[in-house]
């Protein structure tokens, strides 16, 4: 039976989303693409703060390392907080911190301080960001829950291609002189208007009281992913030594240990931070699995593509993000596609967005390797967008299909969970593909050696996306698998955990 639903989540008819969510709606994407936008819009800007604040290489590492990593690392526990404390008071809180600590970062005077406000800044994010995919699970039924779904997909698909783009006008542009700062300052006003918009907006979604927090469950997790996630960003960058792939290796037995230990606090009667549960839930796991790979993927294009336009062939930061256009436009429409082809396909609409992203990045390579070095963002056209459609159709319903069965009780832990893991596929892709590609280009800086080593790193984006087609047919949920599939246009005012 579905437990009852939480006060404040009124139902639309036939699917329709009310005035009420449609605000929600507009709170938590705009703290969802704030969030992912500073994951990628930071990149663009390094040159911009080495040579005003004069920092150097490493202190720029760790400007962009430094909120990957403890995003990275506080997410699970983050989505904890809010099955704990409560998804509206989380989400609140984590924006207020992430937008105070934007404006710490904007008037930051020297590198030491940008570094410490860009890990405040993540904390921010880290809390609130998980407390989205509570929402909306927990506050949507139906259709209606399908269609925040597909706005959340095309939201982080988008931020993540605008990233460049939005960096490279703010930075070109060189507003009131202020040069890199206008991208931190943007949030601010922006920030501010989403958690207005919460507050007044957000219904209370979690009173568990019984639920605690785990702290030596805490310890362990950030112990594992720091070993796992900090190589990952910056085992390139210091040239792999062994100490680096020590750390690597010892995130294995740091994992073990903290999945015996969250075993036996669940056999306790306690409150796991990881319920052990989540993992014998074989549309989460399998979902999980699907997003390491997907993530993956799109990451390694995100790098590979402007790093062979700019240092490759030559041209500016903004020729490289509106060379995503393409695959901008093609993700939105694929987004809004998805719920619509949902209720006649089921999850088979994946399968269909990963057999597209296939034919895109194969049609990618063959543009590649016959343009050479002679290869422009015209010619990439055709194919971005073949890509960006199967990414918006591929990246809503994976989300929600993963979870599908999950608890109403462990909604914030599974989000942070497969928040995670997007986090780690991202730090993986770029860490594999770019491998693959600096090897070949060795120390040859021509084009030819560029596009070269651009080919051969490419070739892992077709694997990718074959892989998360082959797994799909284990998004199975228990009421798929019994013959029980909820209707998608159902107005029931319970919650779709089964």
């Amino acid at each position: 039976m579905a437990p009852p639903k939480s006060p404040g989540t009124a139902p639309a008819a036939a699917g329709k989303l009310s005035a009420q969510q449609w605000l929600m709606l507009v709170a938590v994407m705009t703290g969802t693409f704030l969030s992912m936008l500073n994951d990628f819009i930071v990149n663009v800007a390094t040159p911009a703060i080495r040579d005003e604040l004069g920092a150097s290489f490493a202190e720029v590492q760790l400007i962009i390392g430094g909120y990957i990593l403890v995003y990275g690392v506080v997410l699970v526990t983050g989505g904890r907080f809010g099955d704990i404390f409560g998804h509206r008071k989380m989400f609140l809180l984590g924006s207020g911190l992430f937008t105070l600590a934007s404006l710490a970062c904007g008037l930051a005077p020297d590198p030491a301080l940008l570094i410490v406000f860009r890990i405040v800044q993540a904390l921010g994010a880290a809390i609130f960001y998980p407390q989205v995919l509570s929402i909306l699970q927990l506050a949507f039924t139906g259709r209606a829950r399908a269609k925040a779904f597909s706005v959340f997909g095309a939201t982080i698909g988008l931020a993540s291609i605008a990233g460049q783009l939005i960096g490279g006008v703010l930075i070109g542009a060189n507003l009131f002189g202020l040069t890199w700062r206008p991208i931190f300052l943007i949030n601010v006003p922006v920030g501010l208007i989403a958690i207005a918009i919460a507050a007044a907006t957000l219904p209370k979604l979690a009173d568990t009281a019984e639920a605690r927090l785990d702290p030596l469950g805490v310890g362990l997790l950030t112990v594992t992913l720091v070993l796992l996630i900090f190589p990952l960003i910056q085992g390139r960058e210091l040239g792999w030594p062994s100490w680096i792939i020590t750390l690597l290796v010892l995130a294995v037995p740091a994992l073990v240990v903290f999945l015996l230990w969250e075993r036996r606090v669940a056999s306790r009667d306690n409150s796991p931070l990881v319920p052990p549960q989540l993992y014998k839930i074989r549309s989460f796991s399998a979902g999980n699995a699907i997003a390491l790979l997907f993530f993956a993927g799109n990451s390694g294009l995100f790098f590979l593509l402007p790093l062979q336009l700019q240092a490759g062939l030559g041209h500016t930061a903004l020729y490289a993000g509106l060379t995503f256009t393409p695959l901008a436009a093609t993700f939105a429409i694929g987004s809004l596609l998805a719920p619509k082809l949902q209720p006649r396909l089921g999850n088979h609409v994946l399968s269909l967005g990963y057999a597209i992203n296939v034919l895109g990045n194969v049609a990618i390579l063959f543009t590649a390797i016959s343009a050479g070095a002679d290869m422009t963002g015209w010619m990439l056209a055709p194919s971005m967008a073949v890509i960006g459609l199967g990414q918006g159709l591929g990246m809503s319903p994976l989300v929600a299909a993963a979870l599908v069965d999950v608890p109403e009780e462990d909604a914030g832990a599974a989000s942070g969970i497969i928040q995670t893991i997007m986090q780690v596929g991202m730090a993986f892709g770029v860490t594999v593909i770019g491998l693959v590609f600096f090897t070949v280009l060795g120390p040859d800086t021509a084009p030819a050696a560029y596009s070269q080593a651009f080919i051969a790193a490419l070739v892992a984006q077709p694997v990718l996306a074959l892989l998360a087609l082959a797994l799909v047919p284990l998004l199975t949920s228990r009421g798929e698998a019994t013959g029980h599939v909820p209707e998608p246009e159902s107005t029931s005012d319970t919650t779709a955990v089964h």
